[in-house]
């Protein structure tokens, strides 16, 4: 394309150039000039030499034209778009250049107002050492702060899982102890209740021998039945009752007619009425059962009493045991975490004074090694 634009061009200068000389030979020799017939053909100089209507029917130059318009317009449009990269680059810049700016005058106040304040009296204890090398203080308090807060976890696990475990063994030891309290001392809660049963059994036949007048008849009888131990024993008084009373109340009573029949009234030999009743081997075996039977119930709720006070005095003195134990470990367990707690305030108190002493004296040579840099 450029080819052809120079060819246009230098075409068209040498056509000027001979209109040109061709003009100035006639003004110098209008003197010469012949008859000659007037040409009315127009010169291509004379004409507009860019019209467009020059190029309208010529494809080739169409094409050109075409051509140089895209590319134009294409390197106009990338013209742009790097003017515009350029521009966000450069704006971006700024931005990051004025923030820097700002950043730095800030950071300059600042140091202006703290270096003001700063002691200039430096010694060689002031200038910091290697991070590496940790002093025995830093090392105290990392460690109580590792203690206070191990033991600190431990404190609440020890009042609250000791509390649970104690309330929990509670009653079971309760349970077993009462349990084992029992069987050993089944044998005398036995014999407690033996004994009380019989006494009140052995209470109860003497006193229905003596409301039915056996006494008056075998003198010393309640003593007999008392010495054979056990007041079941009675029956084996049946018989000597019976020859007993036929001997002192029979055809010849000896102790007395009012005596005798209030004695066979009692024992049911006698009708209240005064007729006859029950033959004496019937009658007076069926007074002795009924005796024996009413001693037995007597003697049996009374063992049964006597049992039931003896367990309760074991089950309350096995609760008492049980409950002076728990009260003793809870106290112990009280003052275990009371000791622990304790123990993690004094921790506590240290690591706190020891970070206080280090981050002022860290601060201080912050402050030194600032002012050292200036």
């Amino acid at each position: 394309m450029k080819l052809n634009y120079t060819n246009i061009f230098l075409f068209s200068l040498s056509l000027n150039i001979l209109s040109l000389s061709s003009g100035v030979y006639n003004e110098r020799n209008h003197n010469l000039t012949l008859d000659k017939p007037t040409n009315t053909s127009r010169l291509l100089c004379e004409c507009e030499l860019y019209a467009p209507r020059n190029y309208d029917n010529d494809p080739e130059m169409k094409s050109l034209m075409q051509d140089f318009d895209r590319q134009t317009l294409q390197r106009f449009r990338e013209y742009g778009e790097h003017i515009i990269k350029n521009k966000q680059k450069c704006k971006e810049q700024c931005e990051k250049d004025i923030q820097k700016i700002i950043l730095k005058d800030k950071i300059e106040k600042e140091l202006k107002e703290k270096l003001a304040n700063l002691e200039t009296n430096i010694t060689t204890e002031d200038l910091p050492i290697c991070e590496c090398e940790k002093s025995v203080a830093h090392k105290v308090e990392k460690g109580c702060l590792r203690c206070g807060y191990g033991l600190g976890t431990v404190a609440p696990s020890v009042g609250l899982f000791g509390g649970v475990a104690i309330n929990a063994w509670k009653p079971k030891a309760l349970e077993a102890a009462i349990a084992s309290a029992l069987k050993a001392g089944a044998t005398e809660i036995s014999s407690a209740a033996n004994a009380a049963g019989n006494a009140k059994g052995m209470e109860v036949v003497i006193y229905f021998l003596k409301g039915l007048g056996v006494e008056e008849l075998i003198p010393g009888i309640c003593e007999e039945i008392s010495r054979t131990g056990h007041y079941a024993n009675i029956t084996n008084f049946t018989k000597r009752i019976i020859e007993q009373r036929g001997a002192m109340c029979g055809l010849t009573p000896k102790l007395g007619e009012d005596m005798c029949k209030t004695i066979s009234i009692n024992l049911g030999t006698i009708g209240r009425n005064g007729g006859y009743g029950v033959p004496d081997s019937t009658a007076i075996p069926a007074k002795v059962k009924l005796i024996l039977d009413k001693a037995t119930l007597s003697a049996n709720a009374q063992a049964a009493e006597v049992t039931t006070s003896k367990t309760l005095a074991i089950k309350e003195a096995q609760e008492k045991a049980i409950e002076a134990a728990s009260t003793h470990l809870y106290t112990t367990i009280g003052y275990s975490v009371l000791a622990i707690l304790i123990i993690v305030l004094i921790m506590v108190i240290i690591y706190l004074i020891l970070r206080y002493r280090r981050k002022k004296k860290m601060k201080k040579k912050l402050q030194y090694i600032k002012l050292l840099e200036e």
